[in-house]
């Protein structure tokens, strides 16, 4: 029986470290959140942020904007770089369809895009110069640090290639001296990756992708997806947990793995950013 990574206590100890870490500061850092629309999902998302930011002792501003052009959009951005109180801005995603998403995002100053969606902080982690992460994949190294999880020399596997998850989960877990294969939709027979995989990280969105025979046995296995059962209506993973559990090392459940971690990193993200900002030391917490 596999070992389950436990992402809500370890989410709950980042942001207790990042509160301590906080009270120490010669000033809150400031995060600002831009929510455009009424999608419910998103709203979710920044009711949590915003109780995270709370948590962390952050000065938190969410700017909720029913109905905008991209032009203000822009506008309120271009504010908010200039503003040396926020530290960090945050567009919730997805955006309507009449709002180019690439140009809102390649808006924000790198040194305050605490999604590091901006070509500049890809850059950055593509050449081990990071000062801001992508959440996910930075809050799943954190799961495989805190487990005692060592990845030099080990196969590694990633399903999926997006450019939020699956690109640089590859590249950090590289970083680490892992050897990676990038697997996706047009990959030939999948399952003759995924059997090869000392670590299998799997973020494709396509609810129960992998089953117990496609694992190797002792593996360890990352379930990044979020996918709502058409059926019951709860949310699971891309990974039959209830087979792949039986014959994996370590696997993380869909809720309560990987979420909470990304939440988590993204409050690490802008603390790491109000250091930068105050010109300390961005190593050390």
């Amino acid at each position: 029986m596999a070992i389950l990574i436990d992402g809500k206590q370890l989410a709950a100890d980042v942001r207790n470290r990042i509160k301590e870490a906080t009270s120490k500061l010669p000033r809150r850092p400031g995060l600002a959140v831009i929510l455009v629309g009424e999608d419910p999902a998103s709203q979710v998302y920044v009711r949590n942020k915003e109780k995270d930011c709370i948590h962390c002792g952050f000065a938190g501003q969410t700017y909720r904007m029913e109905d905008c052009s991209e032009e203000e959009l822009l506008a309120l951005i271009g504010r908010l770089n200039k503003n040396e109180n926020i530290d960090g801005i945050l567009v919730q995603l997805p955006l309507p369809a009449h709002i180019n998403e690439r140009r809102i995002l390649e808006a924000i100053d790198p040194d305050k895009d605490v999604d590091a969606f901006h070509p500049t902080n890809v850059g950055r982690m593509l050449v081990g110069k990071p000062v801001l992460l992508p959440c996910t994949p930075a809050g799943v190294m954190e799961m495989f640090r805190a487990y005692g999880i060592d990845l030099a020399g080990k196969n590694c596997v990633v399903v999926g290639r997006s450019n939020i998850v699956g690109k640089p989960m590859g590249l950090l877990m590289l970083r680490e001296d892992a050897t990676v294969t990038f697997c996706h939709s047009k990959t030939p027979d999948l399952a003759e990756h995924t059997r090869q995989a000392d670590v299998l990280v799997v973020a494709a969105g396509r609810q129960g992708l992998i089953s117990a025979d496609m694992v190797k046995e002792g593996a360890v296995v990352i379930d990044v997806a979020m996918n709502r059962d058409p059926e019951t209506g709860k949310f699971t993973g891309d990974v039959l947990f209830d087979e792949v559990e039986k014959k994996a090392s370590h696997i993380t459940p869909v809720p309560g793995g990987v979420g909470p971690m990304t939440r988590a990193i993204l409050m690490q993200n802008v603390f790491a950013a109000a250091k930068y900002h105050m010109g300390l030391d961005t190593d050390e917490e």
